[in-house]
C-alpha cells in the first residue's frame, strides 16, 4: 500500500469524500511503526492542521515513549480507542504520582476500547502489544508551539533516562493488571 508521507513519523490520507480503515491500513501502519526509530507512527485522517476536529491512527510498538503531557495551553480533551493490539494509558498528578486506579488496560478482546479524558489531564501511553493501533480524536485546529505541555517531572522523548522511566511504568502496570513481563528490554 502507497501512502502519502508528510514526514518521516507520518502519513496523510489522500481520501476525497470517505478513507476506508481497513486491516491492510492498519497492517501498513504497525510496519511504519516497526521501522520508526521512534517505535510508532502516524496516519493523519483530517486534511490539515487548521482542522476543527484532528482525527488520526496512531501505531505503537513496545518499548516507545510517549513522554508524560496535557493538553491545557489550548485546552483539548482526547479520545482514544484501540483498534488492534493493547495499549496502557496513565493519569497522573500534577506532581507525576499515580496510583492503580489511574490505570486503564486498554485491549479489545478483553472488553475495555478506549479512554476518553478531559482537557488538562497529565497523561501516557504505554504499547503493551507488537503491532498496536489506535484512532485518537481531540478538537483542532494543531499547533506545535500549544499542542502540548510536557512534565517537568518526566523526562523528555530522546533524554537518557527516558528508557528506564518507561521500563519502570511499564513493570508496575504490568504488575498491577497481571500482564506478562515486557517484551523489550532497556
Amino acid at each position: 500500500m502507497k501512502l502519502h508521507q508528510i514526514s518521516p513519523a507520518a502519513t496523510l490520507s489522500q481520501h476525497q469524500h470517505t478513507a476506508i480503515i481497513d486491516q491492510a491500513l492498519i497492517d501498513q501502519k504497525a510496519q511504519d511503526a516497526r521501522e520508526s526509530d521512534r517505535k510508532r507512527n502516524i496516519h493523519v485522517l483530517h486534511t490539515g492542521d487548521e482542522d476543527t476536529l484532528q482525527r488520526m491512527l496512531n501505531a505503537f510498538q513496545p518499548g516507545t515513549y510517549v513522554a508524560p503531557h496535557r493538553h491545557v495551553a489550548v485546552p483539548k480533551a482526547e479520545s482514544a480507542l484501540v483498534i488492534q493490539g493493547s495499549l496502557g494509558f496513565v493519569r497522573f498528578s500534577d506532581d507525576g504520582t499515580y496510583q492503580a486506579k489511574d490505570f486503564v488496560y486498554m485491549n479489545p478482546k478483553e472488553g475495555t476500547f478506549g479512554v476518553d479524558y478531559r482537557a488538562g489531564v497529565w497523561h501516557t501511553f504505554i504499547a503493551l502489544e507488537p503491532d498496536t493501533v489506535v484512532l485518537e480524536v481531540k478538537p483542532g485546529p494543531y499547533d506545535v508551539l500549544t499542542d502540548k505541555e510536557f512534565a517537568s517531572w518526566a523526562p523528555k522523548e530522546g533524554d537518557a533516562d527516558a528508557t528506564e522511566y518507561l521500563a519502570k511504568l511499564e513493570d508496575r502496570f504490568r504488575q498491577h493488571f497481571q500482564l506478562p513481563p515486557r517484551s523489550w528490554n532497556e
